[in-house]
């Protein structure tokens, strides 16, 4: 019973981001046959950050992480340009 219990837990947020997407997606079809473009694209939106919201569950990122990983990113890509020859980019005239 406790391993039903915890599994329960442990995947109500995917289930639920799932059945999200899965409603934005079908309120999209609809909207769109019905010609409603406004709904249209609040339901595409909704289905977008439900996807992402999904993903990020996957991969257990939270909210903290993110300024972590922009802030490598931005390290990376300064170390990145350092290497790069003083004439690039080229100017083409």
């Amino acid at each position: 019973m406790a391993a039903i219990t915890t599994s329960v837990l442990l995947m109500r947020w995917p289930l639920v981001s799932a059945v999200l997407m899965f409603l934005a997606s079908t309120l999209n079809i609809q909207f769109r046959k019905s010609d409603y473009t406004f709904f249209a694209i609040v339901s595409s939106m909704l289905g977008i950050a439900s996807a992402l919201w999904f993903a990020t569950g996957l991969l257990g990122l939270e909210w903290a992480d993110f300024p972590v990983i922009w802030a490598s990113f931005k390290d990376i890509m300064i170390e990145i340009s350092s290497h790069a020859p003083p004439e690039w980019p080229m100017v083409l005239t």
